[in-house]
């Protein structure tokens, strides 16, 4: 896997996961998703972002 594809699959899963604690134990965790979308945002405009530090350091290539 890709070090984009495996981004894209760690975003959606954690995004995932935020709408389902909103939704079965807590409404207050829709500022992970907040924090997810924010992330995402200023990873856009700065070209880093610390899961893609984190994958490069696990082995996955670009």
């Amino acid at each position: 896997m890709k070090l984009n594809d495996a981004l894209r699959l760690i975003a959606g899963v954690m995004i995932g996961i935020s709408l389902l604690l909103q939704h079965f134990h807590n409404p207050q965790w829709v500022w992970f998703t907040v924090f997810i979308a924010l992330n995402l945002i200023q990873s856009a405009f700065s070209k880093w972002c610390p899961m893609i530090t984190v994958l490069k350091k696990l082995g996955f290539e670009e």
